[in-house]
Formats: C-alpha cells, structure tokens, sequence
C-alpha cells in the first residue's frame, strides 16, 4: 500500500545538481541590468560604457576567485558551451598545424558535454581514451599515466562527479602534468593541455587554478543559484583555442555576440556568494546528508549507495556535500520518481541533461554495478533551503514506496523472497571480483 499521506504544501526540492533556483541577492545585483543599464558593451557612448564597466567588474571579480588575470576569464552561455570550447577549440587549434595526430585523454564517468565533444573530435580524425574509475568513482591514476603518448594535447578530467559526487584529485593530476610538460618540452613532444569540468565543483572546492594546475576549468551560473544561460571557461595565457561562433569579435574573438551583461552580473555574484560561504555551507549540508543516509540505510532494506561514503574515517573530501546516490534494488527509477513527485518531492535518477532517457546511467555502470542497479539509481542532492524537515518528510513516504513498487515489479531480483537477495544472484553475469566483498544493506 502506498503511504497514506497528504503530499506537502511545499515543494521539497532535491535536485540541486541538475540546477538551482536564482538567489535573491543575484536577482537584485542584475535587476538594473534589465531596464536602466541595458547598453552594448561594444558600443562606446555611454550606455555602451556602463555596460562594459558591468562586464569588466564581474570578471575580475571572477578572476580574483580563480586567482588568475581578468583577461583569462571567457563569458560563454553555459557550462557545456565553455567544455566545448575548451576541448573541440583546443584540439581543432592543434589540427590548424599538424593535419594528422592528436590524441585526448578523459574518464569514464564524464559529463557529456565532455564525452559527446571527444565523439565529434573522433570523427574528425582525433584518437581518445577513456579512463576507467574505481568502485568509488575515482580516476586510475596509473592508468592515466600509461595512457599518454607521444601525441596526447589534452587531459580533460571533471573536478566532482554530477551523478555520485566523487571529486577527482584534480590537484595531484596538475602537478604530475606539469612535471611531465618539463620532460615533454625538453624532448620536443607537445604540451599537454590540462581541462576541468568544475560545472558541480564550483559552490563548494576551492577554484585556485594556480594550485589545480589546470589550463582551462569551465563552470556555469545554473548550479550555483546563479542564471541560467551563464557561464566561463578559464583559459591559461598563451593557451589557445579555436573558436566556436564567429561574428563580433567578443570576448577576445573568442565568443563573439552581444554579451550577457545582467547573467554574466548574476553569474560573477552567485559564484561570489558560494564561495564566501562554502565552508559554513559545506558543515551544514554535508550532517543534512549523512542523516539522510542513516534514514534511508535503516529504513530502506536492499539497497546500495554509490561514491564514496563520508560517514567512513577519512581526513578530506571525498565527494560533494550534498550528494547522495543510492541504487534501490528491485525497482524502477523512473517509477519512484514519478510516485515521490506525486508527494511534491522532486529527485532524479541520474545527470539531468539524460533523465528523459531509459538508458542506464554510464556512470553507475562505469563504478561496476550491473544494469539491475543503474535502473535502480536514485540522486538526491541538497541545496539552501533543504531542512532536516524536509528529509523527515520524505522518510515518511519513500520506505511505502519502495515497498509497494518492489510488489508489483517486474524486475524484482527475488520475487518469492524481496529481503533476501544474494549478492551472487545480483550480480549474475556481472563482474564478481569488484564486488564479491561489497555488502547489500538489509
């Protein structure tokens, strides 16, 4: 039986990876920006030059965050346009010198702005590799390094993982690179580009590009509670790239057209805000996170989360504050989010750029779980206004759920028996080896 509960008058919103409602400082900070100052910054009267003082404020605002030059700052209109920039610009720049070559090294559980954009570099002639990561969600750093060769131009790693909120070890990977660029140079090899996807990353991991040792690092406004539509890819001096859209000549002739001058006010404000208060922030959401997962492990039989688990012994951070991915066995993901979106809760079952589509996530798979799980797969991911109410709200409502979707499915691992399901039988088929040791919570 369902719970027999009235859905909440409020919305309980836990879906903050997918994207964040717009702070009410950054509204007020763009406001002017609609009506009285809505100049080109191109233009040179006056209203031309308000805007661009607008423009020119928020990305040295911007660049004192990420501790490198205003002029290193690219406004773009999202986060996948600044990764696409990033990698199909700096690859097609190498191609406008060396007409064969060229070899691009990223990970398994990648954004897909990432991963579509090394799709389109294949059919360009581009040769690419993907890393596998561990059951956690962590890059193989070995294998990285015995992935590049002679021609590798450029690693693209994500700094924090959307799905399972692993955050990569960005810092270590920049360092080796940057050892490895010495050698490189002086064997006349070509520089190895470094790139971030720090789209997840940015409201809560410090974004020193100068101590990440990245090239280029792409963020946007929309998981930030920033605009949407916003967003800038950090590009190294003396790094080039090839354009995306030719027109203007904006942004150093990078990213031409008009700009953006009230997102890009709202963007630089909100990425401001984070930051400033990350670290309070960061101690709030992550005691929110780890009570909801006792709630879930203590009252959801069969189940498994994915990523690394925080509430272990560990002396830094391992995954994003606000993450939580659980896979709930024997069930279907799509139902349980339309069954808690019937009592105004709001989740997902994976990055939201895919939701709409039955595959199963590449990244639940990616950390080794069978298809089973990846179904399965459910994020919950805390923002602002998230309250330990609003977690006791869905506790009272997920465990009837569960349970009534695990009566009437048609993927029950164990139908006769749905609490007791070996880990042998769940895992029929799959790798064994990785998670013969692992425990399923009942």
């Amino acid at each position: 039986m369902l719970p027999q509960i009235k859905p909440s008058e409020k919305s309980i919103y836990l879906d903050h990876a997918a994207t964040t409602y717009l702070d009410p400082r950054v509204k007020e900070a763009m406001e002017p920006f609609w009506d009285d100052y809505y100049g080109n910054p191109s233009s040179l009267y006056k209203k031309g030059r308000e805007a661009l003082n607008a423009t020119s404020t928020a990305r040295k605002t911007i660049a004192e965050i990420l501790n490198c030059k205003p002029d290193e700052i690219v406004f773009t209109a999202g986060g996948s346009e600044s990764i696409n920039l990033a990698i199909l610009g700096a690859a097609r720049q190498w191609r406008l010198h060396n007409p064969t070559g060229g070899h691009i090294i990223s990970s398994a559980i990648e954004h897909h702005a990432v991963l579509h954009s090394l799709d389109a570099l294949k059919q360009e002639g581009f040769t690419t590799t993907l890393i596998d990561v561990d059951q956690d969600g962590f890059i193989k750093l070995d294998e990285l390094k015995s992935t590049i060769q002679p021609d590798t131009i450029l690693v693209s790693v994500m700094y924090a993982n959307n799905e399972i909120g692993t955050i990569e070890p960005i810092f270590e990977i920049g360092k080796w690179l940057k050892d490895l660029n010495e050698q490189r140079i002086a064997d006349k090899l070509p520089k190895i580009l470094f790139h971030t996807d720090a789209c997840q990353a940015a409201g809560a991991l410090e974004l020193d590009v100068q101590k990440l040792g990245v090239d280029m690092l792409s963020a946007n406004g929309s998981k930030i509670y920033g605009p949407k539509q916003t967003g800038f890819l950090f590009l190294r001096s003396g790094v080039r790239v090839r354009p995306l859209i030719f027109g203007g000549g904006q942004e150093k002739n990078l990213r031409s057209g008009t700009e953006n001058v009230a997102g890009i006010v709202g963007l630089a404000e909100a990425l401001r805000l984070a930051q400033l208060e990350r670290d309070v922030e960061n101690k709030r959401l992550q005691n929110l996170r780890d009570y909801f997962m006792n709630e879930i492990e203590s009252k959801v039989p069969k189940i498994v989360f994915n990523g690394p688990d925080e509430r272990k012994p560990h002396d830094k951070m391992l995954r994003l504050p606000n993450n939580i991915n659980v896979s709930i066995l024997d069930i279907e993901g799509e139902a349980l989010l339309l069954y808690l979106d019937s009592y105004n809760i709001a989740m997902s079952t994976g990055s939201a750029c895919t939701s709409t589509s039955l595959d199963p996530s590449h990244v639940i798979l990616a950390i080794g779980r069978p298809y089973e799980y990846a179904h399965g797969s459910m994020r919950f991911t805390l923002g602002k206004q998230t309250t330990k109410d609003d977690i006791d709200y869905v506790m009272t409502v997920l465990p009837g759920i569960v349970e009534e979707l695990r009566r009437i499915s048609p993927v029950n691992l164990n139908p006769e028996q749905p609490e007791q399901v070996s880990l042998e039988k769940a895992f029929v088929g799959q790798n064994m080896d990785k998670f013969r040791n692992q425990k399923i919570k009942s």
